[in-house]
C-alpha cells in the first residue's frame, strides 16, 4: 500500500508571514498537532507544530532546569507564551522537515515517523506540498486491507 492511497489532501497550510497566534488558532479549531507551511508556490518551506510553539517558553538546551541552585519560575516562564503568539511563523517553524513521497510505502513512512517520533509528515511531490499523512491514516489503511482480504476469504 502506498502512501497515496491513505494520506490527506486538501490540507490545512500556513505562510512563513503568518502570526503564530493565527496558525495556533487553526490548530485548535480543526483539533490539529501540525501545519505544513508553504511558500507562494505551495512549496513547502517548513512545519510548524504544537511543540515548534511551546518550545520557545523552555530554558536553553544546557540550561539547569530541575536543581536548587539554578531552578527556574515555571509559572513566570509561562508569561512568555503571548510574546510568541506575536512572532511570525518563519521565525518558530522546521525548516527543510523530513517529507515522503505519494509513491512511498506506506510502512517507510511509518518508520519515518518511528524513528523521529513523528506523528505526521507532509507528503511532496515534485517539491510541492500534496498532503499529510499521519500514523493514524496508516494504520486505518492497513486495518481496512485487511478487513477487506477477510471478507474476500469468507466468500470464496
Amino acid at each position: 500500500m502506498m502512501v497515496r492511497e491513505v494520506m490527506s489532501t486538501g490540507v490545512l497550510t500556513a505562510r512563513g508571514t503568518d502570526t503564530v497566534r493565527s496558525v495556533v488558532v487553526k490548530m485548535l479549531s480543526r483539533h490539529c498537532g501540525a501545519v505544513p507551511v508553504v511558500d507562494d508556490g505551495d512549496r513547502l518551506a517548513g512545519i510548524i507544530a504544537v511543540r515548534d510553539v511551546m518550545l520557545p517558553l523552555y530554558p536553553q538546551y544546557g540550561d539547569y532546569i530541575h536543581d536548587n541552585v539554578h531552578s527556574r519560575d515555571f509559572v513566570e516562564m509561562e508569561t512568555g507564551y503571548p510574546e510568541v503568539l506575536t512572532k511570525n511563523v518563519e521565525e518558530v517553524m522546521t525548516r527543510n522537515p523530513l517529507t515522503v513521497s505519494p509513491d512511498d510505502p506506506i510502512l517507510q513512512a511509518a518508520s519515518y515517523m518511528g524513528l523521529k517520533n513523528f506523528r505526521r509528515i507532509p507528503v511532496v511531490e515534485r517539491g510541492k506540498l500534496v498532503g499529510m499523512v499521519s500514523i493514524g491514516d496508516i494504520n486505518r489503511g492497513l486495518f481496512f486491507a485487511e478487513q477487506e482480504a477477510m471478507l474476500r476469504q469468507a466468500r470464496f
